[in-house]
């Protein structure tokens, strides 16, 4: 897996010119992005998985309900 993700969209502007910061980085601490329409700079760090995606939804019928 590659150690960053890439944005679509600035999460302060929306803008899309991004541009991966040249500002070194520890490993683990997040991928750094720098947005050129509004001059900021932010991180992306992966977290981790919702226990929430892994319920099944009511309608595959494997959610026990009325036969």
């Amino acid at each position: 897996m590659s150690e960053r993700a890439a944005p679509f969209h600035c999460p302060y502007c929306g803008d899309e010119d991004l541009r991966p910061s040249e500002t070194p980085s520890e490993r683990g601490t997040g991928a750094a992005w720098e947005c050129r329409a509004c001059n900021r700079a932010f991180r992306l760090k992966f977290l981790g998985l919702l226990t929430q995606g892994l319920a099944p939804s009511p309608s595959d019928g494997s959610a026990g309900g009325a036969p």
